[in-house]
């Protein structure tokens, strides 16, 4: 037996020594070997990495064993991001001398990360760093480690080109969807240089062949980083090196008219600086603008600035320290719900450059902690300019994948539950005149009613037109107001409402008129009370405003009741309801001589008492107006 193993022994020695025999350098190697290898340096000089990797095939079927090309031909296949040959290459060096592959060490184990190896990488980038010194191999390293740690949250992830009528030989990249799904704007990079602007259009599930959308949101200048407003309407976007621009890249924003996209306008002070400003994403009601700047250390931000009441922009400020790193922070998306935040950073621990992340808005309307999305949405490479449609779980990104038709290519996969934000819907409609009948401007406000706080403030457009994305699952007032006007208000429920189908409401204002009247929906008490719920804290303050605005104005509040219990019983009980409002206004500072409390009872019911919802109808709160 013995001696069996010594033959054994023998024969492997003499096998490796055979091996290292056939091992071929760059010296050693034929001539015909050595011209393939020198065209391969050659392209890869002038960036053609498929043509070197032709060529290192040619000097390896020259000599087989060509250590320096299998080196050359893993950091080509490095290059184009296919890492699983790139692994091939370096292990076939590894075999035939392993002292080379200190070499090639670093790369190595990203090659071995990018196939999702990362307890392999790891091991590689400790035995490199336990004799060198690298800032790089450290980052990696972080890199490696915070994968290892989190390899149990490895997330589903299976995206799919947009295909041919999105996606072509050029670069796509930085999409930007509607509410409706319907539009997809994106930016293209022709010719390796000028940017523009594509859009295209989904019906029955197909997109049409995207089109240039031309002049004047086009131009010869670089155009990029775009986000399309939810209804549609606004476009902002990157503008670099534009002749009236404050630095090097400016905000810029274009109007949907129906005569076109209008000429692109700077957004000015104070967004744009001196510095770099980009990659600009706006809320829903179009009010509060998102967007990345550079920042003294020549890291980036993410900044956020508010629409303030005379149209003016307010001075952007950071994001909390939830957001904002030492590092880089990039393409900011804010989901429909508003809710939801998700954008790119290098200062959060990550599996490699720049990783997406997500924060949730909280109660206090700060940001919570930065959540990573995992592996392998996020990889060892740079990943951001993630959007997420109005469905809450479509996800749509730029990537240079294996099947890309050349380069970035748009993408789309469906987004795990723990990441995705709110399911959300709209309610669209227009706002008129109930003389006139015709269609005016005012501004739409849409309140959570069980949070109490606002959703949306979203003022209408030219033809009084407006559209209010909202969360699924809620109960919301909605109320219009209108200088000259009578406020509206309505309430109704996304909770069992159709998600395909957005909610529609066309909104009637009565011009101030003696014995002008409004139903106050968002007026509530419970059962048989008069005391005022406090959801109707919003309704009864717009009230005030009204009457505010109005000095001379004085107004009757009446309150009904269905037909439940006796007629005395619910005269009371309107009586004293009507009064709960009368208190609440003078409270407010209303003078009392300008309110009159009435009850009417069971009276005058606006429906039939034979349902639960004629019975609610009838259970009515109504302000109208006395005199002007």
């Amino acid at each position: 037996m013995k001696r069996t193993t010594l033959l054994l022994t023998g024969f492997m020695l003499c096998s490796w020594l055979s091996l290292q025999a056939q091992t071929v350098t760059y010296e050693t190697a034929p001539k015909k070997a050595k011209a393939s290898f020198d065209r391969a340096i050659d392209a890869t000089r002038n960036y053609q990495n498929q043509n070197a990797i032709d060529f290192l095939q040619e000097a390896i079927k020259e000599a087989p064993n060509f250590t320096d090309a299998y080196g050359q031909m893993g950091l080509c296949y490095m290059d184009m991001k296919n890492y699983s040959a790139a692994v091939t290459a370096f292990s076939k060096l590894q075999q035939l001398d392993s002292s080379a592959v200190r070499m090639i060490a670093v790369p190595y184990s990203k090659a071995m990360a990018g196939t999702g190896n990362f307890v392999g990488a790891l091991q590689l980038i400790n035995q490199y760093l336990a004799k060198s010194k690298s800032a790089n191999a450290e980052k990696l390293k972080i890199n490696y480690e915070f994968a290892v740690n989190n390899s149990r949250q490895n997330v589903p992830f299976h995206p799919e080109n947009l295909g041919n009528p999105v996606n072509s030989k050029e670069l796509e990249y930085f999409p930007s969807l509607t509410i409706d799904s319907k539009t997809l704007i994106f930016t293209r990079r022709l010719n390796g240089r000028n940017e523009d602007f594509y859009i295209t259009h989904r019906e029955n599930d197909t997109w049409s062949v995207a089109q240039n959308m031309g002049e004047p949101v086009n131009s010869s200048f670089n155009e990029g980083a775009q986000n399309i407003s939810q209804d549609g309407t606004l476009l902002v976007f990157t503008g670099c090196d534009f002749p009236e621009g404050k630095g090097s890249c400016d905000l810029y924003y274009s109007e949907k008219t129906p005569a076109g996209w209008t000429p692109p306008k700077n957004l000015g002070a104070p967004i744009n600086t001196r510095d770099w400003e980009s990659q600009p994403c706006l809320s829903t009601d179009k009010q509060t603008l998102y967007f990345a700047r550079q920042t003294p250390d020549n890291s980036s931000d993410i900044f956020v600035t508010h629409r303030l009441p005379n149209g003016q922009w307010s001075n952007p400020q950071p994001m909390g320290p939830n957001i904002n790193t030492k590092g880089r922070e990039t393409t900011p998306f804010i989901h429909a719900d508003g809710q939801t935040l998700y954008f790119a950073s290098d200062g959060l621990p990550g599996y490699g450059g720049m990783d997406i992340f997500y924060s949730r808005r909280q109660p206090d309307g700060s940001w919570g902690p930065a959540t990573n999305l995992g592996y392998p949405i996020n990889t060892i490479d740079e990943d951001g300019t993630m959007v997420v449609a109005a469905d809450g779980k479509t996800a749509y990104f730029a990537s240079d994948r294996s099947d890309s038709r050349g380069g970035l290519d748009i993408y789309q996969f469906e987004l795990y539950p723990e990441a995705r934000p709110l399911q959300t819907l709209y309610v669209k409609g227009y706002v008129y005149d109930t003389l006139t009948h015709q269609r005016i401007n005012a501004t739409i406000n849409v309140t959570d009613l069980q949070g109490g706080y606002s959703i949306a403030t979203i003022p209408t457009g030219n033809n009084g037109e407006y559209l209010a994305p909202l969360p699924v699952g809620k109960d919301y007032a909605l109320h219009v107001n209108k200088k000259g006007y009578l406020f509206y208000s309505d309430n109704f429920s996304l909770k069992d409402h159709n998600p395909g189908v957005p909610f529609e409401k066309n909104v009637p204002l009565q011009p101030l008129a003696a014995n002008a009247s409004i139903v106050l929906h968002n007026i509530f008490f419970d059962s048989k009370q008069y005391h005022l719920n406090p959801s109707s804290v919003t309704e009864l303050d717009r009230l005030v405003s009204l009457l505010q605005e109005n000095p001379t104005v004085k107004i009757e509040i009446a309150g009904y009741t269905d037909n439940v219990g006796t007629n005395k019983d619910n005269q009371l009980l309107s009586e004293n309801r009507a009064k709960a409002v009368v208190t609440y206004l003078i409270e407010k500072g209303i003078a009392a001589n300008r309110l009159t409390a009435k009850g009417y009872g069971e009276n005058n019911p606006v429906a039939g008492n034979d349902t639960e919802e004629g019975k609610a109808a009838n259970r009515r709160t109504v302000f109208r107006i006395l005199s002007l």
